[in-house]
């Protein structure tokens, strides 16, 4: 018995360290730190270790796996478009478009939020539709402006057809069930755990504002971005829902709100209101992260305002007036200095880290 115990001991220790050793190698630096049960992912400086669910923990195979998902095109009904062609690592996670390009040229209706940190969001997309990044990863695939596949099992159907992912989810996934019956390996489920586990290995920190803030680096940020920091804290009011802890930033308070960004059109988003139906969440939109922020113009849902400076000038004059408009929102009287300090101080928030993406 103590031999069985210590040859399984040697195992599971085993099993540990691979995950430590090739998650470095193959996933952007991601050390897994092994909880009570679960999992984290290690943050870089300024971002909290992120939990990972216990539903879907990963191993290197399955961030492999996610990866290889992550940029293949042939999750597209045309094999034109993958998860990395609307969020691309080196814009930030986002694609520098007002809004994003699917099959055949489409456009839809709204910007691509940026993949890189999104692990750390309560809910997924502009408008929370999605309660996680599994089924995040399961929407665009049978979007027919997006990927356009006619719908999930054709999508499960073209990847078995497949040699390298029926050997890739066999790996990952497979298993057998009580009596002999084999587990069904390609699955969408599967699809979406292999994607998002990939994706909780694109944390994103190590800025200017970070080492300055949590490293004790004081010249990280140059004068103009020190003036910026005490302007988002104080009288521009920014960390009201864009928040700076003590220990980290998520910059973002995972709420939502109706800063009046397209509600003067014939036709507006509604945002919020299509998922809740509630009135007082017309118009109302997921408050983004503001991390690799100088990556990933243009801003705001629509992509209506081209870059900081105009977003500045957006929020200066206190959005734009409409019934459900925000109570945080108001005119804020800045200084041509402090709203260029401003933006500086949004520069510092990009992260050294992203290259390595």
């Amino acid at each position: 018995m103590n031999l069985c115990m210590n040859v399984l001991r040697k195992l599971l220790l085993s099993f540990i360290f691979t995950i430590l050793y090739t998650a470095q190698g193959e996933a952007q630096q991601c050390v897994i730190i092994k909880t009570d049960g679960g999992q984290k992912v290690k943050a870089p400086l300024g971002l909290p270790d992120l939990e990972v669910p216990k539903d879907n923990l990963m191993t290197p195979e399955k961030v492999a796996l996610g990866k290889r998902l992550y940029f293949d095109t042939r999750l597209s009904l045309d094999d034109t478009v993958s998860c990395a062609s609307c969020h691309d690592l080196r814009l930030g996670g986002g694609d520098g478009r007002p809004v994003s390009t699917g099959i055949k040229g489409q456009k839809g209706g709204r910007s691509a939020p940026p993949t890189i940190n999104a692990a750390y969001f309560n809910v997924q997309f502009w408008d929370g539709r999605a309660p996680s990044l599994e089924g995040q990863a399961k929407g665009p695939i049978v979007n027919p402006i997006e990927m356009g596949m006619p719908s999930h099992e054709v999508a499960v159907e073209k990847l078995r057809d497949i040699e390298e992912y029926q050997k890739a989810f066999k790996e990952v996934f497979g298993g057998i069930f009580p009596f002999g019956l084999l587990t069904e390996d390609i699955t969408i489920d599967n699809v979406a755990m292999a994607i998002a586990s990939y994706e909780r290995t694109l944390l994103s920190g190590n800025s200017p504002f970070d080492r300055y803030m949590y490293g004790g680096e004081k010249g990280a940020l140059n004068p103009m971005a020190k003036m910026g920091l005490v302007v988002f804290s104080g009288k521009g009011g920014c960390a009201l829902c864009h928040p700076i802890g003590p220990d980290s930033a998520l910059f973002t308070d995972n709420n939502f709100h109706n800063l009046g960004v397209g509600m003067d059109r014939p036709d507006p988003d509604l945002g919020r209101y299509n998922v809740t139906k509630q009135e007082k969440d017309k118009g109302a939109f997921k408050t983004p992260g503001l991390r690799n922020i100088a990556l990933t113009a243009p801003y705001m849902h629509d992509g209506s305002e081209p870059n900081l400076e105009a977003v500045v000038e957006f929020y200066d004059k206190g959005g734009r007036p409409n019934p459900y408009l925000s109570h945080a929102i108001r005119p804020l009287d800045l200084t041509s200095t402090e709203k260029t300090a401003l933006v500086e101080f949004l520069k510092s928030l990009t992260s050294s880290d992203i290259p390595e993406f």
